[in-house]
């Protein structure tokens, strides 16, 4: 009896020994998916992404080296390309949404110079443009009636009164005086004096060229000395005016550049200084106003119209790369660089600013190196096919 217990207990030792064997020979293979690499699991089964079987791949021993080698035609298929790094400008940039307003600067109000009503506007449309010289608007006005008829009575006592000692041309030129200070112009002076009866109304003029942005009074209103009638604003220039966070406020003074550019108009941009930074920060928002003129070449731009203002720090001379060269996860950055002919190893990098489609390399790479610009997650995905591991494990301390 104790002989079958003894036969039975080394026949369990032995399939224990097999069994051990077994799973360690399991341990060394993985399964992944022939169409998606980065599918990789312990035990046999279905790829969660194209649904095939995945295969068994035996599971390379951990490699010292961070080297893949490939064929000239996954070159080929894989779009490979390499570049040796260069220099370039490049610098931190912020992208501000914007608004387009008139340049206040060139904005001017048509008042009222004596009291009276309204009985005609000849522009009553905001956006019409008006020539200066151009009609505005006809006044009744008892005050500018009155000065009128002291004016043509001053003309015809100089004319038949002439040679009297009092002096009728100073009472001449003072009545034509207040006439020019209510507004009235020289041509419209000189016709009043050659009329045989003056005109109740009295035409107004525009002082100056301009789009009309507001109508403040209507016709048979009564308006008062100084009252505004409308205004007009010159669109040679604009303003862009951006909402700034106050952690960006560090890129930005008075001596920056901007550049501005409009959506819808691909061809249209235009450079310039920013001239106003607002003092005050929005306690609520946190934001700041700034303001950077527009020049409005051929009337294109209407105010209203939505822009965007880049905002260009300075610019430093460094190591770049485009987007596409590095490869980035939790665990850092890389780069696949060129050894031999198509054969590429992993390195670690760190990163700077990032700017139109670069990325600023502050170390990691030499000056003699070629790093792969295209394809590099293809070499990164072929690369944990065959080694069975990511690459950037092999940069872990």
């Amino acid at each position: 009896m104790k002989r079958i217990f003894f036969f039975i207990g080394i026949l369990l030792l032995t399939l224990g020994c097999q069994e051990k064997k077994k799973e360690a020979k399991t341990s060394d293979i993985y399964y992944t998916c022939s169409m998606h690499p980065q599918v990789i699991s312990d035990k046999p089964g279905k790829c969660p992404i194209c649904h095939m079987n995945l295969i068994a791949v035996p599971r390379a021993k951990k490699s010292t080296t961070d080297e893949i080698m490939l064929s000239d035609q996954q070159m080929q298929l894989g779009n490979i390309k390499v570049d040796s790094i260069r220099k370039r400008m490049i610098g931190k940039e912020a992208i501000l949404t914007a608004t387009l307003n008139i340049d206040q600067r060139n904005t001017n109000a048509v008042s009222a110079r004596v009291m009276g009503r309204i009985d005609r506007l000849h522009h009553k449309n905001i956006g019409d443009y008006v020539r200066k010289g151009e009609p505005l608007f006809d006044l009744y006005s008892e005050e500018l009636n009155n000065a009128k008829q002291e004016y043509l009575l001053a003309l015809e006592k100089r004319k038949t009164l002439g040679n009297s000692v009092v002096d009728f041309q100073h009472l001449v030129q003072s009545a034509k005086n207040k006439l020019l200070l209510w507004g009235l112009t020289e041509v419209q002076v000189r016709q009043l004096g050659q009329a045989d009866k003056p005109s109740v109304h009295t035409t107004f003029y525009s002082p100056y060229n301009g789009y009309i942005t507001a109508v403040d009074a209507l016709e048979g209103q009564y308006v008062m000395d100084g009252g505004t009638i409308l205004r007009l604003a010159e669109l040679k220039t604009l303003w862009a005016e951006a909402q700034v966070y106050t952690t960006q406020m560090p890129q930005i003074d008075q001596n920056t550049i901007a550049e501005v550019q409009i959506p819808g108009m691909p061809g249209f941009h235009a450079n310039g200084r920013i001239e106003f930074v607002n003092p005050e920060t929005n306690e609520a928002s946190r934001v700041t106003l700034i303001r950077v003129t527009v020049q409005n070449q051929e009337n294109k731009l209407r105010p209203g119209m939505p822009a965007y203002v880049t905002i260009k720090g300075i610019q430093n001379e460094a190591i770049t790369l485009p987007y596409d060269a590095i490869i980035q996860d939790g665990k850092g950055a890389t780069v696949w660089v060129q050894t031999a002919k198509n054969t590429f190893k992993s390195k670690m990098v760190m990163l700077g600013v990032e700017n139109n489609g670069f990325v600023e390399i502050t170390s990691g790479l030499n000056a003699d190196d070629v790093v792969v610009t295209s394809g590099a997650y293809l070499i990164n995905s072929e690369y944990t096919f065959k080694v069975g591991t990511n690459p950037m494990e092999g940069h872990q301390h």
